[in-house]
């Protein structure tokens, strides 16, 4: 594999800066990760930390040095960092607990597949045209083709999420792909910081025309530009497809085919996880959580 990458995060506006990006690979696969700690919840960003540390576990775990079945690695991934976060929160007893949305991309063989919950997006650019983008998983986004959102009353803000890592609830995820990767082929994962100030065609645009090294900070310093002092956490991870015979000497290339077989690499920080909480069983996370709501709906109660 050959590919050219460029990864920048800005706190923006915010006091704290909660969102999360790396990629991992070894000499036959790779997987980009971006993460959004949700603000009004505790501890966001190391909700965001810990699905990528644990979604590099999971990968690291299954490429050998490619992964056998990529969807089925990017859906265990993913629930494994939702029970992750989970137990961190039932370990140290936060009532709220920490919450983050994620979108991941694997690359193998050529091919791109995709996951995503909440409204972390993906966007593919193929010669200056949108190929595909992510839909966010807010009542805004699917209201067009999404019944329930549609029967949602009028008060409800539909930017609102329905779904993300570290809820009590299951997350809801999609899985998109395999799509063939051409040369030139760039590929975006981005906060809503982003494309929270910036349109769809803004943002195809910028790829379209310069490589990613120049468009993905290009796009960083618009959005913040934009947003003026109210601008959230922006943070993006991009790469651009290349073939064997690619320009070498391009900024951020990295070249997988002198690498051995059992050789992993990874920008995802370590540190994060605390594997005391992997004690606690499945039973045990699932009543705690159920005390965790339950303690939410008496303060509830006691507020009405």
């Amino acid at each position: 594999m050959k590919f050219s990458v460029f990864q920048l995060s800005r706190k923006g506006g915010r006091p704290k800066n909660e969102d999360r990006m790396g990629y991992c690979y070894t000499r036959g696969a790779a997987v980009f990760l971006l993460a959004d700690g949700m603000g009004g919840h505790p501890e966001g960003e190391v909700a965001a930390q810990m699905a990528l540390q644990s979604f590099a576990e999971s990968f690291q775990k299954e490429a050998q040095p490619e992964v056998e079945d990529v969807e089925a690695l990017l859906q265990t991934a993913l629930l494994t960092a939702h029970r992750q976060i989970l137990r961190y929160a039932v370990d140290k007893s936060i009532l709220d607990t920490p919450r983050t949305t994620i979108v991941a991309v694997l690359v193998q063989g050529g091919l791109a597949t995709w996951i995503h919950s909440g409204d972390s997006r993906l966007y593919l650019v193929r010669q200056g045209e949108l190929l595909a983008r992510t839909r966010d998983h807010s009542y805004m986004e699917q209201e067009v083709t999404d019944a329930i959102a549609r029967r949602m009353p009028g008060r409800v803000n539909r930017n609102v999420l329905y779904t993300c890592l570290g809820s009590p609830s299951k997350p809801v995820y999609e899985l998109t792909g395999p799509v063939t990767l051409k040369q030139g082929d760039k590929v975006l994962l981005c906060s809503d910081g982003l494309w929270g100030s910036l349109n769809d065609i803004e943002i195809v645009y910028e790829l379209g025309q310069k490589p990613i090294s120049q468009a993905a900070p290009d796009l960083v310093e618009k959005a913040l530009q934009k947003a003026g002092s109210a601008s959230d956490n922006v943070t993006v991870i991009g790469f651009e497809w290349e073939t064997p015979d690619a320009n070498d000497s391009m900024m951020g290339t990295v070249s997988t085919t002198s690498m051995n077989d059992g050789v992993f690499a990874s920008t995802v920080q370590a540190g994060w996880l605390d594997t005391s909480v992997d004690d606690l069983n499945d039973d045990e996370i699932e009543r705690s959580i159920a005390e965790i709501n339950d303690a939410i709906k008496r303060t509830a109660a006691r507020r009405g």
